[in-house]
């Protein structure tokens, strides 16, 4: 017979605000303006039509469905991924008077020894995380502050987040590139690797500059061109940023001998660079956006006059 447990995980934080001011927050869960989920340092929640029963998707790695909804109270997701176990999550805002109420988060699943494993290391500590980060930007939309300093992400978390950031893919030189194909019009090696943006990532080429290397060249509207020339080889790097994805194009012209035994020994090391210097970048630009709660405030917040309270309850059990 399997052996199987029972994890019960919950969040809740009393809100100074009205429980319809903060009901209309849970109301744009996976919106292009939702202020609640933690991107773009964590993944937002995505589903496939607007939140409602029936509605599939997830974040990240966990899939699951809306099986209740009642609009401006509560929202429950069923897990449709057995990897993870059998079970829900749900949001639920609770009136606690006419300038007051609660917020809860609670997950229950059932799950196999393997992935209760993976519960206890991997995935409570980034859970624990994104949901405290979740209620702090609760309270930044509804009240327009944070009254509490924000919850403090662990070492185990952000080595995790480390690990599972997405990575570049190879995609072929775009033609968008122009500063680049006008600067090197036939290059003797080129390359392209592309990161997709999430939720609340810099859209603008400029606010990118800070965390690349080189030194800067050209600047279109959606294009920032680095590069450096020396007398055996020019190199050259875009930067394409739309509202999809990132793009790191790199381009290089030989000029002598000298500059095709050099280019012979570092290309093979030219694709991990290019790589690391995205996803570097990448992650830094995430992690200085502003939070969704921030982004996406309610048009007018409101002042309450008790502080926040936080609560944290998880207990497995056989």
């Amino acid at each position: 017979m399997r052996r199987t447990r029972t994890v019960r995980n919950v969040h809740r934080r009393i809100v100074p605000a009205p429980a319809d001011t903060v009901g209309g927050l849970l109301d744009r869960l996976a919106t292009p303006d939702d202020p609640l989920f933690p991107t773009p340092v964590w993944p937002g929640m995505v589903l496939d039509r607007p939140l409602a029963v029936g509605a599939d998707g997830g974040h990240g790695r966990v899939r699951y469905r809306v099986t209740a909804y009642e609009p401006g109270r509560s929202v429950r997701f069923d897990t449709t991924d057995p990897g993870i176990g059998e079970g829900y999550h749900r949001f639920d805002v609770e009136a606690l008077g006419p300038d007051r109420c609660r917020v809860t988060h609670a997950l229950e699943l059932t799950m196999g020894t393997r992935a209760f494993l993976l519960w206890k290391l991997a995935i409570r500590p980034v859970h624990d995380i994104m949901v405290e980060e979740i209620l702090d930007n609760v309270e930044r939309a509804a009240l327009g502050r944070l009254p509490h300093p924000p919850a403090r992400r662990t070492p185990r978390a952000l080595l995790l987040n480390r690990l599972f950031w997405v990575r570049p893919t190879a995609v072929p030189v775009p033609r968008a590139a122009r500063l680049l194909h006008d600067a090197v019009g036939r290059p003797d090696f080129s390359d392209a690797w592309r990161m997709p943006l999430r939720p609340g990532m810099a859209r603008d080429p400029e606010a990118w500059r800070h965390v690349l290397p080189a030194a800067v060249r050209g600047r279109a509207e959606h294009e920032l061109m680095l590069g450096e020339d020396a007398s055996h080889l020019d190199y050259r790097a875009s930067l394409l940023v739309d509202e999809e994805a990132v793009t790191l194009v790199s381009a290089v012209r030989l000029h002598n001998t000298r500059g095709r035994l050099y280019f012979a020994l570092v290309r093979p090391l030219h694709p991990y660079a290019a790589r690391l210097m995205l996803w570097r970048a990448h992650r830094r630009v995430a992690y200085a956006a502003r939070p969704a709660g921030e982004r996406n405030a309610t048009a007018v917040a409101w002042e309450g006059p008790r502080p926040a309270r936080r609560d944290r309850q998880d207990a497995p059990w056989e």
